[in-house]
Formats: structure tokens, C-alpha cells, sequence
């Protein structure tokens, strides 16, 4: 007779009677702390949550404006560093289970900030309090993905991350909507907010540390081996289609500045409720689907996302962004293209990276679209001199290219 738990996560995941309990607890557990770190993430969203906050409290624009670069490149350039004393760990899951507690430490120093501080030093001070998040956010990204290889078999891994994913949407979404309600006007209500991310963190971190993690045996040589870089060409191409494709994240913002009808706050409110609903649409079809080829699912995502940014190109010459719906509909579907880059992109490298050296894997491909994040940035930037329509037709053309390269890469789930 099976557990109740195996039962449940081999509905979840679809997997077959010969699923071991051990798997599907930790898959469980997988589940469960992910959902509250992702809620986490939204409540204290840098684009909005902090960027208002940040607002509210009187801080210069300019230092507002470097939360999300801090928030966005912090989370991936430090990988590099703290890949070494991943490999060196027995139990790979201390790593995240530290990076979660250390986000909501840094969480609970935005609350003291923001119940504290006003003007220029409070701005100074959540951007030090969020470099310090996007730190330790770093130490789990750069662990989690050996941790879920070693605990989690392939086929399974993409509906276990995506089932997080639609889990927290729902709470955010309710946020989302007490945001453009504008029934969360004060700082208050977003104090609160900050402070149960921060719990929410700790709690994921206990969580975390029963996960029943196999002892690794690859510890002695804890220098990033950087050789997959030179040799592995997979590893280069696959890095190159994840490079192009984090316009998905970035060309967002640019939505909102279509039609010109809404304020700041009912814009970032939209952003908000787009991302929440589309995970929530999106993130556990997008893990099924990346479990049987995260290959195609990079290239549906792609051509998704250039289809998209063109028709919202299209609604704002032809007239029809000044219509109130057509561009949060249109953001909606962009953003369910971005929830399929992060699921594929996750399952993709887990299951191509061997297994000893899944840690120098992913902190070489993080620290690489650390890079190619700025630059793709920066490209947007250069493009919104001309208005927010042109910076949308480059990253459509780059989702475009990244889709079509992604046909390049080979299939990994059935090796």
C-alpha cells in the first residue's frame, strides 16, 4: 500500500507506481517551499512593491531606479563565487536553506527601514537591504538546481517547480488587486506585506532542511570548472538561447507605457496581476510540457513572446492600446511566454548538466546571463530614446532569434 503522499505526487507529477516514497516527500517539500518563496517574491516585488515603497518614503528617483538592476543582476553574478562552496558541501541543501533565511533577514531590514528612515538614506538603505537579499537569493539559485537534480527524477522536475509556481500566483494576484484597488495607499499595509514575505522565507528555510538529500561524493575539488565553456557546445548554445530570451523578462515595463491612459501605479499594479494570473495559467503546463522537451518549450516560448510584443507594437500604431484591456490582455500572453522560459530554462540544464557538476553548470550559466541581462538591458534602454514601440520591436526580434535557436539544442529528457 503506498502513502498518501506518494499518491498525491504521483498526481501531481504524473509519474508511475514505481515513484519511491522518499522522492515524493521531498518532492512535496520541494513544492511547498518553493510556494512560499515565490509568494515571497511577489510581495516584495522590486518593480513595484519596492520601487513604491522606495517612493513613498521620499528616496531620489535615480536611487529607485536601481532596484530592479540590483534586485535582477545581484541574484546571478555572485554565483560564480559561491559555486565553489556549494561543491564543497555534503548536503548541498544548507546552501539554499541559508540563502532563504538570509532573504528574509534582509526583508526584515526593509521593514525596519521603512518604519525608520525617510528621504535620500532611506533609499540608500533598500538598496543595501535588497543587494543583501539579491545575495543570498544567489546562494539558492546556484544550489537549487543539483539539490533538485538529486532529489527529484527527470520527467518530474518541471511539474514539481511548476505547481509552485501556480500555487503562490494566487496569492499574488490577490495582492495585485488590493494594489490597483487602491485600497493599499499607506505604507503600512506594505510593512505588513514585507514582513510576511520575510516569515514566509524562514518558514520555506525550516522547511527546507528536512528535505532527504543522498550525501555527495563530489567535494574535494571545490574550484568552478569552467571547462564547459570551452568544450561542451551545448552548454555555450543553450546559453546563448537563454541570453536572448531574458528580454522576457525585461520588456514588461515597456507595456505599460503603451496607450498612455494609466497612471504609474495602476501600470506596475497591471504588471503585477499579468505576471500572477499567466504563472498561474501557465507555470504548471509549462512544467509538464518541459518535462516531456524544455527544447520546445524554449522555442514555443520564444515565438510566443515575438508574437506578442509585435501585436502590442501593432495595438499602439494602429490606436488600439487606448483601448483599457487590449494591453494588459496582450501582457497577459507575453508574460505566459516568460513563465515558459523560466520552467524550460530550469529543467533544460538540470537535465543536461551531468551530475557532478550541476553546481559549476549553473553558476557559470547564471553568471553569463548575469552579463547578458545588463547588456540586453541596456539595448532596451538605448531603444526607449526612440519611445517604448521600438524597444518592443528589438526584443521581439531577440525572442524571435532565441526561439529559432533553441531548435539547435538537443533533446535531454529521454537521455
Amino acid at each position: 500500500m503506498t502513502h498518501p503522499a506518494t499518491d498525491a505526487y504521483e498526481e501531481i507529477t504524473g509519474a508511475d507506481d514505481s515513484i519511491r516514497d522518499r522522492e515524493a516527500r521531498n518532492g512535496l517539500r520541494h513544492m511547498v517551499s518553493l510556494s512560499m518563496t515565490k509568494v515571497a517574491d511577489g510581495l516584495i516585488d522590486p518593480k513595484l512593491v519596492l520601487s513604491w515603497l522606495a517612493g513613498a518614503l521620499g528616496a531620489p528617483a535615480a536611487l529607485t531606479g536601481l532596484l530592479v538592476p540590483i534586485r535582477e543582476a545581484g541574484a546571478l553574478l555572485p554565483q560564480i563565487v559561491f559555486a565553489g562552496w556549494v561543491q564543497s558541501l555534503w548536503h548541498r541543501k544548507w546552501a539554499w536553506v541559508i540563502g532563504s533565511a538570509g532573504q528574509g533577514i534582509a526583508a526584515l531590514a526593509i521593514v525596519f527601514i521603512a518604519l525608520t528612515i525617510e528621504g535620500f538614506a532611506a533609499g540608500v538603505a533598500l538598496c543595501a537591504a535588497l543587494a543583501v537579499l539579491a545575495v543570498a537569493r544567489a546562494a539558492c539559485s546556484v544550489s537549487y538546481k543539483d539539490i533538485l537534480g538529486k532529489t527529484v527524477g527527470k520527467t518530474r522536475r518541471g511539474a514539481v517547480t511548476g505547481v509552485a509556481g501556480s500555487v503562490a500566483s494566487i496569492v499574488v494576484i490577490v495582492f495585485a488587486g488590493l494594489l490597483m484597488s487602491g485600497l493599499l495607499r499607506d505604507v503600512m499595509p506594505i510593512v505588513v506585506a514585507i514582513t510576511l514575505a520575510a516569515m514566509l522565507w524562514g518558514a520555506a528555510a525550516i522547511l527546507f532542511s528536512f528535505l532527504e538529500e543522498r550525501a555527495s561524493e563530489d567535494t574535494e575539488d571545490t574550484s568552478v570548472d569552467f571547462t564547459p565553456l570551452q568544450e561542451d557546445r551545448q552548454f555555450r548554445l543553450f546559453i546563448a538561447v537563454r541570453g536572448l530570451l531574458t528580454v522576457t523578462a525585461l520588456a514588461p515595463p515597456y507595456f505599460v507605457l503603451l496607450g498612455g491612459g494609466q497612471s504609474a501605479l495602476q501600470g506596475l499594479g497591471a504588471l503585477l496581476l499579468a505576471s500572477a494570473a499567466a504563472a498561474f495559467a501557465g507555470s504548471y503546463v509549462w512544467g509538464r510540457l518541459s518535462d516531456k522537451s524544455s527544447r520546445k518549450v524554449l522555442f514555443l516560448s520564444g515565438m510566443l513572446a515575438a508574437g506578442f510584443a509585435t501585436l502590442a507594437v501593432l495595438a499602439e500604431l494602429s490606436g488600439w492600446a487606448e483601448t483599457a484591456w487590449v494591453i494588459p490582455v496582450i501582457l497577459f500572453f507575453f508574460m505566459l511566454s516568460y513563465q515558459g522560459v523560466r520552467s524550460a530554462r530550469s529543467v533544460y540544464l538540470v537535465d543536461m548538466s551531468p551530475e557532478k557538476a550541476r553546481s559549476s553548470y549553473a553558476a557559470l550559466a547564471n553568471t553569463a546571463i548575469g552579463v547578458l541581462l545588463l547588456i540586453t538591458g541596456a539595448f532596451g534602454g538605448v531603444l526607449a530614446l526612440a519611445g517604448p514601440v521600438a524597444s518592443l520591436i528589438g526584443f521581439a526580434a531577440l525572442s524571435l532569434a532565441g526561439g529559432l535557436l533553441a531548435l539547435r539544442l538537443d533533446e535531454v529528457e529521454n537521455g
